[in-house]
């Protein structure tokens, strides 16, 4: 029996006369995750993506379970449905519905069919179709029976432009808007479990994220950085299978901050070499807003007033995907994609190097300025930028 993935799709349907545009993105993104699985035919129709596997002598039989898995956590996509495929006739529906339908109906007591014609030629209407195909249901699953209030499954039968298509309920898909319709944006990401969920929420509203991490080493380890890349790794996979992530090393400055600043100003001015290296990172790479991972209030840095003296050291938007979050909330999407187990790995990472006891949760930003002075902000900036480099990381 022939099955194939039918996408359905949300926002997008909303989209007008731009539409298309935001269509034909998606099926270029399901046609890279495709690639990995076998031969695929992805085409759009009646606002839904089709996946159809193409079975093709001498070649590999196409993975339809690893196509599924993938295609749900490509952003655009609300939900997939694994369907049968029949032609558009009753006794050819019929008995599809009897040969696919009862593994979906096991165990369960209650059920209800739902019949879409988006082909109005068909000869029997909506309800007409369900009823017949209720029939059907009745006499090859007993014990069941219909509710059609509240059961326990839905059986849909639709038909559509190039056939008829069957299926019991559908799986969820990771929703939002296609990556890429958004623009570009820069993710500072850390080893920690707040920073790869603001990438996949940010990710969510169709923008493509690059990467940039901070760290210290000999203070920070080869293993700390491994871990960010495993990270990002992971956030590919909603990000459009690759992400590239630039390195650069705060070393020297933070050297030069514990050499020369007061130990309760650290935190704070290494942060705002952050943003100024970032921003000039985003400049360079053509990134229309950085994002971080910051939640308000957590940490010393993310009081309203650190975040009003660490924003300025940047000329483009930053976004907090979770700035209104608490831990457990963060920790729930960390473990829903797939990082949490990563994030919680117990390597260093810069911030949490030369950590000063007492850091400043109220601070004024002319206060902060003197002690910036005393370190030579722009050559050390410079510096930083000249030591970047560059990795390219692609999902597993």
């Amino acid at each position: 029996m022939k099955e194939i993935l039918l996408c359905k799709y949300g926002e997008i349907v909303l989209k007008g006369a731009n539409k298309k545009y935001f269509e034909d993105m998606l099926c270029r993104q399901l046609r890279i995750k495709a690639r990995k699985y076998g031969d695929f035919e992805i085409y759009r129709a009646q606002s839904t993506i089709y996946i159809e596997p193409i079975y093709t002598e001498g070649r590999p039989e196409p993975d339809i379970d690893g196509m599924l898995q993938s295609a749900l956590k490509v952003f655009g996509i609300v939900a997939i449905a694994r369907a049968a495929v029949c032609e558009k006739n009753m006794a050819s529906i019929a008995e599809t519905v009897r040969e696919y339908i009862p593994p979906f109906l096991k165990d369960k007591r209650t059920f209800k069919v739902v019949a879409k014609r988006s082909d109005k030629s068909f000869p029997l209407d909506s309800m007409e179709i369900a009823t017949e195909i209720g029939g059907v249901v009745l006499g090859c699953c007993q014990p069941i029976r219909v509710d059609v209030r509240n059961p326990e499954i839905e059986v849909k039968v639709e038909i559509r432009e190039f056939g008829a298509y069957i299926h019991a309920g559908q799986f969820k898909g990771a929703g939002g808007m296609p990556v890429g319709s958004n623009g570009r944006g820069l993710l500072l990401l850390s080893g920690g479990i707040d920073s790869p969920v603001a990438g996949y929420m940010i990710a969510k509203r169709g923008v493509t994220v690059e990467a940039l991490h901070f760290e210290s080493f000999p203070y920070t380890s080869e293993l700390a950085r491994d871990k960010v890349l495993r990270l990002a790794k992971i956030v590919c996979a909603y990000t459009g299978g690759e992400m590239k992530v630039h390195v650069v090393s705060l070393t020297r400055v933070q050297e030069e901050l514990v050499k020369n600043c007061e130990e309760d100003y650290f935190t704070l001015l290494l942060r705002r070499f952050m943003m100024s290296i970032a921003d000039r990172v985003a400049e360079k790479y053509n990134c229309g807003a950085l994002i971080t991972g910051e939640s308000l209030g957590q940490v010393a840095s993310q009081t309203m007033e650190a975040i009003g003296v660490t924003d300025p050291m940047s000329s483009r938007p930053v976004f907090r995907p979770c700035i209104g979050m608490d831990k457990e909330e963060i920790i729930t999407i960390s473990r829903k994609i797939g990082s949490f187990d990563t994030s919680i790995e117990p390597y260093e990472d810069c911030c949490t190097v030369f950590t000063p006891r007492h850091p400043r949760t109220r601070p004024e930003l002319k206060k902060v300025l003197i002690q910036e002075e005393k370190v030579d902000f722009a050559a050390l900036c410079d510096e930083a930028i000249e030591g970047m480099y560059t990795v390219n990381v692609r999902e597993d």
